[in-house]
């Protein structure tokens, strides 16, 4: 899967939270929006990689989401383990533990989840 833009990640989060619309509806979206052109634009690049997929309706194109926002974030978050911490999960949880970002009480869930899933 394609990584996208700072913009197209922008865009793609309006088009999951809306469950597809009209550029416009991505726009009002948005907390601080591009120009509306730069938005349209974002969107056929992201119809063009696959992202979403438009249907003519009138004289415009109502867009929707062909990619779940958790199958983007888990390819995304892939990206990120291969690439900064050599492919290892561990090595993400260690780092996260060293920054302090998470407590042992969210370790011990984490390991009671894991426990669960065997």
């Amino acid at each position: 899967m394609e990584r996208l833009s700072p913009t197209e990640e922008e865009a793609m989060q309006a088009i999951w939270h809306t469950g597809g619309g009209f550029i416009r509806d991505f726009v009002n979206a948005m907390k601080e929006p591009p120009p509306y052109t730069t938005i349209a634009s974002t969107v056929k690049n992201l119809e063009r990689k696959g992202f979403v997929k438009s249907r003519r309706m009138a004289n415009s194109y109502w867009y929707q989401p062909t990619i779940s926002i958790e199958t983007y974030n888990r390819n995304h978050f892939a990206h990120i383990v291969k690439d900064y911490f050599s492919n290892s999960y561990k090595e993400v949880v260690s780092f996260f533990a060293r920054e302090q970002k998470i407590s042992p009480e969210e370790l011990k869930e984490i390991i009671v989840m894991i426990e669960q899933k065997k």
